[in-house]
């Protein structure tokens, strides 16, 4: 099967969270483990979709690749505006950064 057309994955750095996505980005799994069930509902539909568009740009990365091996002029495929790797990279960094800041600046007393 073609990267235009294979299947993606992504997992949370803890493993508790996996999803395999449509190259669009559109999940048809989602595994979470029992650990992760105790997050607040809304938080874990966030990190759902953080790892969907994740794994739409890996999908993105691996077309990128496979049409410039097949012969593709770079530029035809710069035009296309693929994911790079360093794009994956930067959203990861900006999603951990994200995760780690706190929810709310209330504190309980």
């Amino acid at each position: 099967m073609d990267a235009a057309h294979a299947l993606s994955s992504a997992r949370s750095r803890s493993g508790s969270l996996a999803v395999v996505t449509t190259p669009q980005g559109l999940p048809v799994s989602v595994r979470i483990d029992q650990s992760a069930l105790g997050k607040e509902p809304a938080a874990l539909a966030d990190e759902i979709l953080r790892l969907c568009r994740q794994s739409a740009m890996a999908a993105g990365i691996r077309l990128r690749e496979q049409l410039i091996a097949s012969g593709v002029e770079r530029d035809v495929v710069d035009a296309m505006k693929l994911p790079r790797a360093d794009d994956l990279a930067r959203a990861e960094q900006l999603d951990d950064r994200d995760l780690d800041a706190p929810a709310s600046w209330l504190r309980s007393v």
